[in-house]
């Protein structure tokens, strides 16, 4: 009977363990062998080849390789030609292979695409359904941004953007300016103290970065840089572990095993999250304190659309307790706070070097200003008349786009350029945005120089498909038009402030860490000019 009874509970937790074992084999021949081999194959017989990849681990040596090489040393001369920096992959399998070919990220395939009409058909509403972000690459970016609009797919992305793009509609964003202005004022002052305690050089990212992170607080989240600065330090700090696992080898099962890194990422994370929960509830305890919303950015910003959608659904289900919504509203948070910080400073802090070290074009600009706005801020209404300025910040953009590549996923088989190139189900698409932004073909042989005339008003605009800094079609990126406001503003009011060199100590060596960065930041000399 004993014997019955021990042979029955054997049984019993065997079979779990099979079945649990029989899971892991099968993810594994999967992810390692069948889908592999089932693409290569369908890629394979459309043409559609690349480099010999490893077993396991793909080409992702060769890609570590290759980058660790090109960007050890800063360049030698303040060249704007960073491709083959940045993407020396690309830029040899391209020549090897031709504009399209699939290289190996451990058993990732990858399908480099740059046809312009290809690019522009995957990007577009056609394909919106079937295309998203893959389940690969959230491996690394699943504690950094969560679920939120960025790596979300299918219904769920489709929910989320309709609850997050009102937030950032004109009507909205001209009640942001007054927000932006002030801001910015703020950096003026504290510029021209530098300078009067410590010379005319000044470090011009550091600024901008903190600029950028007051911008997004204020206007968006209700609070300010100072009193969030350690959540965008958690952000900066998730986004350096997350590229840097970006480097190895993702093996099934492998979130099961601890490690330095796995700890690291949970501490930060949840530091990261409980503040977020913090800054959550003030609000909600705000609104239920019966405060006018039109009074606080809480009512009019993202947070405030964020916690009605979330109060919402709390209604539906009978429930106010803190679950699922609350945990996507703050992977949201967490989505726009690095978003909207990191794209905005980055875009100031090249498009100021760029300008330092094109003093024509920066007077250009600053004339402009001058005229439109007078000695004031710029306003709501100022700021489509200043299309010299846009021409500034669409160069810089197309120089020194944030994002040098956009992923995306096929969850079903597609077709693309009328039938040429057939993607299989679970291939990943990469789009080398740096790649086609520098593309002598499209931008003609000094497509490697800083020419703002390219988006002069009533000349041809670039071919669709050609321009992506913000990507395209319905998952373009939702704040595009915010970025816009704030970098016309805070340039505005810069090239008025100031006269703008670079410094003698400027070491140009642009790098990825997930997004296209100074390595060494940016040293400006700065000569003050009225004050507002």
């Amino acid at each position: 009977m004993a014997m019955t009874v021990l042979l029955l509970l054997v049984a019993v937790v065997a079979l779990p363990l099979s079945l649990l074992l029989g899971k892991a084999i099968w993810v594994t021949a999967s992810c390692y062998y069948l889908t592999p081999a089932r693409i290569r194959r369908i890629l394979a017989s459309q043409g559609v080849h690349g480099p010999p990849a490893r077993f396991l681990v793909g080409n992702l040596r060769d890609v570590s390789a290759l980058v660790a090489e090109s960007t050890a040393a800063d360049m030698s001369s303040l060249s704007h030609d960073i491709v083959g920096r940045l993407l020396p992959h690309y830029v040899l399998w391209s020549k090897m292979f031709g504009r399209w070919f699939v290289y190996w990220y451990g058993s990732e395939p990858r399908l480099c695409v740059t046809d312009a009409g290809m690019v522009r058909e995957l990007l577009s509403s056609r394909h919106a359904h079937v295309t998203g972000k893959s389940w690969m690459q959230r491996q690394g970016a699943k504690h950094f941004i969560g679920r939120g609009l960025l790596m979300a797919n299918g219904a769920t992305w489709s929910h989320q953007r309709h609850v997050v793009a009102p937030a950032f509609m004109a009507d909205r964003l001209k009640g942001r300016v007054g927000h932006m202005v002030e801001c910015t004022r703020q950096t003026v002052r504290a510029l021209r103290e530098a300078v009067a305690k410590a010379g005319n050089e000044v470090e011009i990212g550091v600024h901008m970065t903190r600029l950028a992170g007051d911008v997004i607080a204020r206007t968006e989240f209700d609070t300010s840089y100072e009193t969030g600065k350690r959540i965008f330090h958690l952000i900066e700090e998730l986004q350096q572990l997350t590229a840097r696992s970006s480097r190895y080898l993702w093996v099934p099962g492998n979130q099961y095993f601890p490690s330095k890194y796995k700890r690291d990422i949970k501490r930060l994370n949840g530091e990261l999250e409980q503040l977020l929960k913090e800054s959550i509830d003030r609000s909600r305890e705000i609104a239920d304190e019966g405060r006018t919303p039109s009074a606080s950015t809480c009512g009019r910003g993202l947070l405030g659309m964020l916690l009605a959608e979330m109060e919402k659904k709390a209604g539906q289900h009978g429930t106010g307790e803190l679950g699922y919504d609350a945990q996507m509203m703050i992977d949201e948070c967490k989505t726009f706070f690095f978003a909207g910080h990191e794209t905005s400073a980055l875009l100031l802090t090249w498009a100021t070097m760029l300008l330092a070290t094109h003093p024509a074009w920066q007077e250009k600009a600053r004339a402009e200003v001058i005229h439109v706005c007078g000695d004031a801020p710029p306003t709501a209404d100022d700021l489509p008349k200043l299309t010299v300025l846009q021409m500034v910040i669409n160069e810089t953009l197309r120089l020194y786009p944030p994002a040098t590549l956009l992923p995306r996923m096929a969850f079903e088989d597609i077709t693309l350029g009328g039938g040429k190139l057939r993607v299989p189900k679970g291939a990943s698409v990469w789009i080398p945005v740096l790649a086609i932004h520098h593309d002598e073909d499209a931008w003609g042989a000094d497509a490697h120089e800083f020419r703002p005339d390219r988006f002069a008003p009533g000349r041809a605009r670039p071919p669709a498909g050609r321009f992506l800094p913000f990507a395209a079609g319905p998952r373009n990126c939702v704040g595009q038009a915010y970025a816009m406001v704030e970098a016309k503003v805070v340039l505005a009011m810069l090239l008025s402030s100031f006269r703008f060199g670079i410094s003698d100590e400027y070491r140009h060596a642009p790098v990825n860490v997930l997004t296209l960065r100074p390595r060494h930041g940016v040293p400006v000399r700065l000569l003050p000019l009225r004050p507002y």
